[in-house]
């Protein structure tokens, strides 16, 4: 059975920083591309970043770009997803999921990020 789970969420302030973890089991990991997508409150699912099976080639959405990084330890089977410099406006359930690129739904049971001061 494929399970993920992210971790790592909190109440952070402006222009704070957050590691969220995903634990991967159940699969490969290590050969599936991995996804980051977030569900803003009231919104829809929106996806956040991809990285291939080796974390040899990431992808990030423009409102992301240069302050969130994705990465990986195969090792481990898991996934990361490193916040910078985060604002009101990232505040979301965040997910990870199987699979590269948007159109990826959500893979586990999400943790929460909340930017306020």
């Amino acid at each position: 059975e494929v399970q993920l789970v992210e971790s790592g969420g909190g109440l952070v302030q402006p222009g704070g920083s957050l590691r969220l973890s995903c634990a991967a089991s159940g699969f490969a990991f290590s050969t599936y591309p991995m996804t980051w997508v977030r569900q803003p409150p009231g919104k829809g699912l929106e996806w956040v970043s991809s990285i291939d099976s080796r974390g040899d080639r990431t992808s990030y959405a423009s409102s992301v770009q240069g302050r969130f990084t994705i990465s990986r330890d195969n090792a481990k089977n898991t996934l990361y997803l490193h916040i910078n410099s985060l604002n009101p406006g990232d505040t979301a359930v965040y997910y990870c999921s199987k699979g590269w690129g948007p159109g990826i739904g959500p893979g586990g049971q999400g943790t929460q990020v909340t930017v306020s001061s």
